[in-house]
């Protein structure tokens, strides 16, 4: 069953972020192109090749909100992925254009969840959306609370 259709405008004249006009959430927003290397026999994007371009728009809106997570890192924090899911509608081939949107969507004692839509950027077709789960932990792996700077991200992030 496919969702309802989304309609994104640049908010306030920033195109880094995105209102969708059908449901009002804020999405930050990044443009990318599928390289060959993405693609399989079958010239289009291989399955899992979506979960890369998941973390290009994570690492996008939290290099954008000025703390990469490098700078998690070099803290003491890491956030592995425990979770993830994907709902695929239509496919993507070599060259395409494609905004990534991704949001905070959950926020918990020790976790955290992004939520992601991808479309083509030239047609607005819905390419596919879904989420990932991260757990905080420290440097050796314990989970621990998440961290001053995240969770000032999760308050602060446009609304």
């Amino acid at each position: 069953m496919r969702p309802k259709p989304l309609n994104f405008k640049a908010l306030n004249g920033d195109n880094r972020y995105a209102r969708d006009k059908v449901s009002n959430l804020i999405w930050h927003r990044c443009r990318h192109r599928v390289i060959y290397a993405d693609t399989d026999r079958s010239q289009m994007v291989y399955h899992s090749n979506y979960l890369i371009y998941f973390e290009i728009g994570r690492a996008s809106l939290m290099r954008d909100a000025a703390y990469p997570y490098r700078l998690i890192e070099e803290s003491g924090y890491v956030y592995p992925i425990f979770q993830i899911g994907v709902n695929y509608y239509n496919p993507l081939r070599y060259d395409d254009p494609i905004y990534i949107y991704t949001r905070p969507s959950a926020l918990e004692r020790v976790k955290i969840k992004f939520d992601y839509v991808i479309t083509h950027e030239e047609t607005n077709e819905l390419i596919c959306n879904g989420f990932t789960w991260h757990c905080a932990t420290n440097s050796s792996g314990a989970p621990v609370g998440i961290d001053e700077k995240t969770l000032h991200l999760w308050k602060n992030f446009p609304k």
